[in-house]
């Protein structure tokens, strides 16, 4: 399976660099979760209409034909995975923090580089075959990503890609992913 590489990308009218979108769109937010750490919060880019129609169309444009479902990771793989699912005409999967879906669940645990964590999908969720694409906000060390689908392969599903807004480059989370379709649209 092709890697595709990180790149700029453009909307559907070819005049706004979506990377360039996403950067000016971006803020930090010093010592949040905790102290030391940067947070890239995305959300001033949620809240702008044409930046965040640029970027779902961008999405929606690289996946059409190519993913029959969109599973989103929580919590704000939700809001551009939704966003995405209706852009495209296919269903929205959301992949929860364990405990949080009501019917019967696949699950797996996985490690984090301060603990564990466990996500879980309706054991219903997918067809037997059916290529999905995992969005997230960011992808950091990988675990989620790598773990999100491992989990939807367990279900019988096919990964087709995964894609995320923001890459932190220097935490290599995308050597998790290996051999996957994988793009960003920013390392930061």
């Amino acid at each position: 399976m092709a890697v595709e590489p990180v790149g700029r990308s453009r909307d559907r009218a070819g005049t706004t660099d979506v990377t360039d979108v996403v950067r000016r769109h971006l803020r930090d937010i010093p010592d949040f979760p905790e102290p030391g750490v940067v947070f890239k919060d995305f959300t001033p880019l949620l809240s702008d209409p044409t930046a965040m129609g640029a970027v779902v169309r961008d999405v929606a444009d690289r996946w059409r034909g190519n993913a029959e479902v969109v599973a989103g990771i929580e919590a704000r793989g939700f809001i551009l995975g939704a966003a995405v699912a209706y852009e495209l005409g296919v269903g929205f999967v959301p992949v929860r923090k364990a405990g949080k879906l009501p019917g019967p669940t696949h699950r797996t645990e996985y490690d984090l580089e301060y603990g564990s964590a466990a996500i879980e999908v309706h054991t219903d969720a997918f067809a037997a075959g059916e290529r999905v694409l995992v969005l997230d906000d960011v992808l950091a060390t990988g675990g989620t990503a790598a773990a999100t689908c491992a989990l939807l392969e367990r279900t019988g599903a096919v990964v087709a890609g995964f894609e995320a807004v923001i890459e932190l480059g220097f935490l290599h989370g995308r050597d998790r992913l290996h051999g996957r379709r994988l793009h960003t649209m920013l390392v930061v």
